[in-house]
């Protein structure tokens, strides 16, 4: 007990609750500075963890519970924030969704890591945003290990949408609500959307998310990936 108040103490100002729903709320742990650099980009982002516990919990219970939360059996959110995200009045916003082929090996199936990647650079060129890296997303919300077997389907020429729906997924399943609920919580004025898909935007709107409308980002594009992309644009609504 002596040693989780004095882990406590000093990290308590840095985690902050969210109401989520009647059983659970966000805790958010941040900013934590994180300097980047990606071949000759540089800069010094704010980066905020979040996972979901238990509504009636203390923070000093977060502390007590967590080396048997197994948190390396699941994935937790992040956002990276830049600039004076709080106070300024135009401000970028990525909604991330994890691609770790695509992110972290460098994959050419799609244009998911360079969209992360000219995100960042694009908010620190603009001098405010976030990128909210979505951890529950891996292949539009159907997990890593059917990302896998989505991605052989696709070799055996189906499209990334005709591959979940043969895994008896729909094509999107992902949830924005955490991500939205965090949001709130850094920031109260309207933002500029990253994306190139318009019922991303209206979606989000949908559900609360204040805006000034949308930023395209496109590029990435290459022989391996060009039919997963001419999919997203005639099935999912993406546009240049």
């Amino acid at each position: 007990m002596e040693m989780t108040q004095t882990t406590l103490h000093m990290i308590e100002e840095k985690m902050t609750f969210v109401p989520l729903n009647t059983t659970e709320k966000v805790c958010l742990v941040g900013p934590v500075n994180l300097p980047i650099k990606q071949g000759e980009f540089e800069a010094t982002f704010k980066w905020y963890c979040w996972t979901t516990v238990n509504k009636e919990w203390s923070k000093e219970d977060v502390i007590d519970h967590l080396n048997t939360m197994n948190l390396a059996f699941g994935q937790q959110s992040s956002v990276l924030v830049y600039g004076d995200f709080e106070q300024s009045e135009d401000a970028l916003v990525r909604m991330h969704s994890i691609c770790h082929t695509g992110d972290i090996f460098g994959s050419q199936r799609c244009d998911c890591g360079y969209q992360l990647h000219e995100s960042m650079k694009m908010i620190v060129a603009h001098g405010v945003g976030a990128i909210f890296y979505l951890a529950n997303h891996e292949g539009r919300g159907i997990g890593l290990f059917s990302k896998s077997m989505a991605y052989l389907l696709q070799q055996e020429g189906l499209d990334t949408v005709e591959a979940n729906h043969a895994l008896r997924f729909e094509d999107d399943t992902r949830s924005y609500e955490e991500a939205l609920k965090v949001l709130e919580t850094l920031r109260q004025k309207p933002v500029t959307l990253i994306t190139n898909n318009p019922k991303k935007l209206a979606a989000l709107e949908a559900h609360g998310l204040s805006t000034h409308g949308h930023v395209p980002l496109w590029g990435g594009e290459n022989d391996t990936n060009h039919f997963y992309l001419e999919t997203k644009r005639k099935k999912s609504g993406h546009i240049r």
